[in-house]
């Protein structure tokens, strides 16, 4: 093999790993799947603001579940929550927020998902066996 053939192999090599590392790149580029869990009344603010973040930081690139159980769902209630909180989660919402209300939390409160702010669904089994079921479909698991 001459000299020009083997820079010609090389080369072909070189361009063969740069096509690896785009495709990495393009992986990389897919939306993250993020499932937040919140279940502490005083934490509320705090979680809305960081899945606000979490949109801007991502450009949008980011699929969210956000798990609500236990004390955290008292906030939601429409009839009582602040207009900060029903204000933030509405245009969490439109972002494409995906809220989950544990329906046991639920009975366990006697609320109806039509008692919460609009955008809610029921985890019907339970707001745990929920998040357990988002990781195993590979979403990350926060807990702020």
């Amino acid at each position: 093999m001459r000299r020009r053939d083997i820079f010609r192999v090389a080369l072909a090599g070189a361009a063969g790993l740069l096509g690896l590392r785009q495709v990495k790149a393009a992986v990389a580029e897919e939306r993250q799947k993020v499932a937040y869990h919140l279940s502490d009344l005083d934490k509320v603010g705090f979680v809305l603001g960081n899945i606000k973040n979490h949109y801007e930081g991502t450009g949008g690139k980011v699929d969210i579940v956000l798990v609500v159980h236990g004390p955290a769902l008292a906030a939601f209630k429409s009839k009582s929550a602040s207009a900060a909180i029903s204000s933030r989660f509405s245009g969490l919402v439109r972002d494409g927020l995906a809220p989950h209300a544990c329906a046991n939390t639920m009975q366990g409160m006697d609320v109806a998902l039509t008692d919460l702010l609009d955008g809610f669904h029921a985890a019907a089994t339970g707001g745990v066996v929920k998040l357990a079921e988002l990781q195993r479909q590979g979403y990350a698991y926060l807990r702020p």
